[in-house]
């Protein structure tokens, strides 16, 4: 049962898959220092990533699969260097976080899109449901956080962030063959789940806000 417990753990995002962000994360610090000395804009990263973010979507409608998943995730090493180089050179800034933020959903999108072009030309019509369904997941999963955020809440709760789901679909794509149709349909479902168990979470805040508000008063 422990075990059993262990591989749920890590399919939903936590227990040894947190351990494997913070390395990754030590380790693109590293490679921001270096990235940082050459003078190259943080913002310029994330645009030069979106660029590889939409070549990577044009290679997947050309059909080939598997060049766009490997292509969709090296593109997709962008989304933390330019976070990296920033922190790196002390060019942080809140337009780069609102800029970065913004691209990131054109990235995902990006990629959908193309899914969805190949799911078409095939006339698969099942696969173009599910894939819209994942892309609308998918973007509601960072609008409810964000929208939670600006009423000043913490929501960051649930499965399958954008870190998770990049690199689901990017190995959906390289074994499109037996793994693409069923990681579709996970990130259809789970990404949408999410987002209501956010708007829930939201909600049960809110109430809570609300209740001390009228007990204090």
């Amino acid at each position: 049962m422990k075990q059993e417990g262990s591989t749920v753990a890590m399919v939903l995002g936590v227990g040894p898959w947190d351990g494997i962000k913070r390395a990754a994360r030590a380790r693109m610090g590293t490679i921001g220092r270096l990235v940082g000395a050459t003078g190259v804009s943080p913002n310029a990263l994330t645009l030069f990533g979106l660029a590889l973010n939409v070549a990577a979507a044009g290679i997947v409608v050309t059909g080939n699969l598997f060049l766009g998943g490997v292509a969709f995730l090296f593109a997709s090493a962008f989304d933390m260097l330019d976070g990296a180089v920033a922190r790196a050179t002390g060019r942080t800034s809140r337009f780069g976080a609102f800029l970065d933020s913004v691209v990131d959903r054109y990235d995902e999108s990006a990629i959908f899109v193309g899914l969805l072009v190949v799911a078409s030309q095939t006339g698969d019509t099942v696969l173009v449901i599910v894939t819209s369904m994942a892309l609308v997941g998918s973007l509601l999963v960072s609008y409810t956080r964000a929208r939670a955020e600006g009423l000043g809440l913490d929501c960051e709760i649930g499965w399958l962030q954008r870190p998770e789901r990049v690199i689901l679909l990017g190995v959906g794509l390289v074994f499109a063959q037996f793994a693409l149709v069923p990681i579709v349909w996970g990130l259809a479902i789970v990404t949408n789940f999410t987002a209501v168990q956010r708007v829930l979470h939201v909600r049960k805040l809110l109430e809570a806000e609300s209740e001390s508000g009228d007990r204090s008063s």
